[in-house]
């Protein structure tokens, strides 16, 4: 028998995503059933029951008689029944409005047979494009292809007859190249060619060792190697087009294996999907925590990484990603790490009192070691600490505003706190809040950046350097580059435009934050 984690693993986002899971992920999944609201209610234990006949509300009732049977979910669409699940003490799981149900009954129903057998259903789709791709290297060459990842651990081979040498045979049954073949291929510089750039590397045939003739091609993601493909030559010659093959198919590779490693186990896979739907807040905190092993009463914090455009950046951010979830598990065994929207956030459950120095430590210790060993430039941004797990998308959404506010102001430091940039960040909001409420605004500065856009637009930047200079004049004049008595002409002039009396402390305050739309 499966569990529920497991058959979440292999169907994942974005055909069904958890809404609740009273008792975790670890529950049994024995049976797959499919269950109409107009049909007896019936589900028994261990059942993942598929309700196909009722969307949202409407499938209470079966989300009901599933737990009272004791099932161990029930999948609907357009779920809005949480509560009611809860209540019934069964997972709750949504499945995509595009998906079709005999799809999700049929991978579930996989998995779960596959357990039956003994064995669990992996998701193979990577290595079997590699696979295929290997064959297909094989037909255009006439060649006999492995293709080996930078450790010359082999990833994928062609089929191959009696002609294998004794380097191919040795490397497949040992899934990664012999150590003595290796270190004659290093003194000939074969792989010092391979990873200096595109190209064809001929090896000749050497009998005495066992060595048929060869020709190889490194695979890049720019300057990066990523690995090898091997053109052993067989019973036969290779092709006249046979490099040509080759040099297409080491680029045609390279989006695969950059896939190969960035692409998460399905276990992984699981976990990064669960935090995005804590993040985003549509799972409570109390459906995780068993499976992330925090407690959702105590503090958490969330770190937010943003990447700069870079070469290679999908390589880069899995690599970010990877180096994160080292540095953060380090500190917070129960850490989590996910990808969403481009950037990548860090969830640290579970915190100790007067944890402030020690999290901008760890920030500042990823970020450096990102720039000194991926060489890649990253922002970090630290949310606020929240008394809870459940709080933890307040925390993201803090360190989101922080980010936008190192950006907006150009920050100098790569890594800031909430407490760093709050000014910013508040007034970024005051004024996200007055752009989106043209009801509350004064309609004599509406008229007045009307008037000024018209007349070549020098009364708005002079009344906001005058503002923004305390009234200084001469201080709003260096900024503006013209004379004092010029930027007393100008502000009054606005005042004479738009009726605003700049003498009034409360109107000053209103006329900075609107110029500044």
């Amino acid at each position: 028998m499966t569990s529920l984690r497991h058959v979440l693993a292999t169907l994942g986002e974005p055909l069904v995503e958890v809404v609740v899971a009273p008792h975790g992920l670890g529950v049994p999944v024995g049976d797959v059933v499919i269950l109409d609201p107009e049909d007896p209610l019936e589900a028994g234990p261990g059942d993942l029951v598929l309700v196909i006949g009722a969307r949202g509300r409407a499938a209470a009732p079966a989300i009901r008689a599933a737990g009272r049977g004791g099932a161990a979910a029930v999948a609907v669409k357009g779920a809005t029944g949480a509560d009611v699940a809860a209540d019934a003490g069964i997972a709750l799981l949504t499945v995509g409005a595009e998906a079709r149900w005999e799809q999700v009954e049929s991978l579930a129903r996989g998995v779960v047979e596959a357990a039956r057998a003994g064995g669990e259903a992996a998701s193979g789709e990577v290595l079997g494009d590699l696979f295929a791709l290997a064959q297909t290297i094989a037909t255009l060459t006439g060649g006999l292809v492995s293709i080996e990842d930078t450790a010359n651990r082999v990833l994928a081979y062609s089929r191959a007859g009696d002609e294998v040498d004794e380097l191919r045979r040795l490397s497949i049954l040992g899934r990664e190249g012999p150590e003595r073949y290796l270190a004659m291929l290093r003194e000939w510089g074969v792989y010092q060619r391979l990873r200096a750039g595109e190209g064809i590397v001929r090896i000749d045939e050497r009998p005495e060792l066992g060595i048929r003739r060869r020709i190889a091609a490194g695979i890049h993601a720019g300057k990066q190697p990523l690995g090898t493909i091997w053109v052993q030559e067989g019973a036969q010659p290779l092709t006249e087009s046979a490099e040509t093959a080759l040099l297409g198919a080491s680029r045609t590779l390279a989006p695969q294996l950059i896939r190969a490693r960035t692409l998460p186990s399905p276990e992984l896979r699981l976990r990064e999907d669960l935090l995005a739907s804590l993040l985003e807040g549509r799972l409570d905190a109390e459906s995780v925590a068993d499976d992330i092993g925090a407690d959702p009463a105590r503090p958490a914090q969330v770190l937010a990484f943003s990447l700069e455009r870079s070469d290679n950046r999908q390589l880069r951010r899995a690599e970010l990603v990877h180096l994160i979830a080292v540095h953060t598990a380090a500190y917070r065994r129960s850490a989590l790490v996910s990808v969403i929207g481009g950037r990548v956030y860090a969830l640290l459950p579970d915190l100790p009192e007067h944890s402030d120095a020690a999290v901008l430590a760890l920030a500042k210790e990823i970020v450096g070691t990102a720039r000194r060993h991926l060489d890649v430039p990253v922002r970090a941004a630290l949310g606020g600490v929240v008394p809870r797990l459940s709080d933890a998308a307040a925390s993201r959404g803090d360190a989101d505003r922080v980010l936008a506010a190192m950006v907006r102001g150009h920050w100098p430091a790569d890594v800031a706190s909430l407490a760093d940039v709050r000014a910013e960040v508040l007034l970024s909001e005051v004024l996200a809040f007055l752009g989106g409420q043209p009801r509350i605004r004064d309609p004599r500065l509406t008229s007045l950046v009307e008037h000024d856009t018209e007349h070549g637009g020098i009364l708005v930047p002079a009344v906001l350097a005058w503002l923004d200079a305390f009234g200084d004049v001469r201080a709003a004049a260096r900024v503006l580059n013209i004379h004092p008595n010029t930027v007393r002409y100008r502000v009054r002039r606005a005042a004479e435009v738009s009726g605003v009396d700049f003498a009034d402390p409360a109107q000053r305050i209103l006329t900075q934050l609107q110029l500044r739309l």
